[in-house]
């Protein structure tokens, strides 16, 4: 492991060296210094924390948009995001960048034992299955539902929740099930009468409708989002069709609109 802090005032790196993991480290140990920058000397693992959600956020951007050159810049901005806890977490006298190494190669070895073991599995869902068990048995952990991030966006929550009760049995035995799921929930939330019962069916359809995405192989979350960007896409193109004609789209009749939404879908393709 290359001395953390020894990168040189001024110095001029090779491309080689602008490649090695131990630069970025130096470079984060540099910022972090006594006479580095005043923005990252003030950073916690706390205040980092947005930080790090969107840098992965904008990693998963890049990943819908293929676009490697975008996704190779925020692959390093998440890089950037482990050096600098790891760093703190070495000034701290916690843990250092070689404790995280350590974590998570020790880890993939013990939960890839037919890999480096002798291990026998038949398929990709027997390899999930044992990571499942060696997980809980490490943890102590009762609940295969234990372990879940409660910061997790609530529909990617929704998904995981119901992806890991699956592995245990605990799943319709065909979509359809799931979809008759769905609309005993859609009718319930007609028949709500209060705003507590309102919110309370809403989840339910929610829930039931990331159960059917989860049995169709759909990421319900990046479904969303999608079905967002679409949105968004078309909505400007109908503001600039008015702003061409001079008008805005609030006085528009809510049929003149509806023409203007289909026209934007044509035009863009979707």
């Amino acid at each position: 492991m290359p001395d953390e802090g020894k990168l040189d005032e001024g110095a001029t790196l090779r491309d080689d060296a602008l490649q090695g993991f131990g630069t970025l480290l130096d470079i984060i140990a540099r910022l972090r210094a006594p006479d580095g920058c005043p923005w990252d000397r003030e950073q916690t693992h706390v205040s980092l924390k947005p930080n790090l959600l969107e840098e992965c956020y904008e990693a998963l951007e890049a990943i819908d948009e293929a676009d490697d050159r975008k996704l190779c810049e925020e692959l390093g901005d998440i890089l950037m995001q482990v050096a600098l806890h790891s760093q703190l977490g070495r000034e701290d006298g916690r843990f250092s960048v070689g404790d995280v190494l350590r974590s998570i190669n020790a880890k993939l070895i013990r939960r890839h034992p037919h890999v480096f073991g002798d291990t026998k599995v038949d398929g990709a869902g027997e390899v999930i299955a044992n990571w499942e068990a060696i997980k809980r048995e490490e943890k102590g952990t009762a609940s295969v539902l234990d372990g879940l991030p409660r910061g997790m966006p609530a529909l990617a929550l929704s998904q995981s929740m119901q992806r890991r009760a699956a592995r245990v049995g605990f799943d319709w035995k065909e979509i359809q099930g799931a979809l008759d799921k769905l609309s005993e929930e859609v009718q319930e939330l007609r028949q709500s009468a209060t705003h507590d019962e309102r919110v309370r069916e809403f989840g339910d359809v929610l829930f039931a409708l990331v159960n059917v995405a989860r049995r169709m192989n759909v990421e319900s979350e990046e479904a969303l989002h999608m079905a967002s960007r679409r949105f968004e896409r078309r909505f400007r193109q109908m503001e600039q069709v008015c702003d061409q004609r001079g008008t805005t789209l609030a006085s528009l009749p809510l049929e003149e609109q509806d023409r203007l939404w289909e026209q934007a879908k044509e035009e863009l393709g979707e």
